[in-house]
């Protein structure tokens, strides 16, 4: 006879609590509004820059999204990620490019 763990579909991979989707979903929205920084850099950046930087915070979203069907909890450090690398594209751009608004 088979055990009765032999009897779940082994598509089931994580048991994911109500409290980790709750912290996914906050994480994903938090990404959300970092688009707010991204899309003002155009007052400080040039429009290559903001390109890269859209297209990095895409790349973030599509993580999140990721993050928020496979680990949930994770997905919180995708809006720490997305800050600090805007905070440094743009302190960089204005330190090493010359940026200004």
């Amino acid at each position: 006879m088979s055990s009765p763990e032999m009897s779940q579909p082994e598509t089931v991979r994580h048991q994911r609590s109500v409290p980790a989707l709750i912290a996914g979903w906050v994480g994903l929205l938090a990404h959300l509004a970092t688009g707010v920084w991204y899309a003002a850099s155009g007052l400080l950046a040039p429009m290559w820059a903001i390109v890269v930087l859209f297209v990095i915070w895409f790349g973030l979203l599509a993580l999140a999204i990721y993050l928020l069907r496979t680990r949930p909890v994770w997905t919180l450090l995708v809006p720490v990620a997305a800050t600090a690398i805007w905070f440094a594209s743009i302190s960089a751009g204005e330190a090493l490019l010359g940026w200004t608004a």
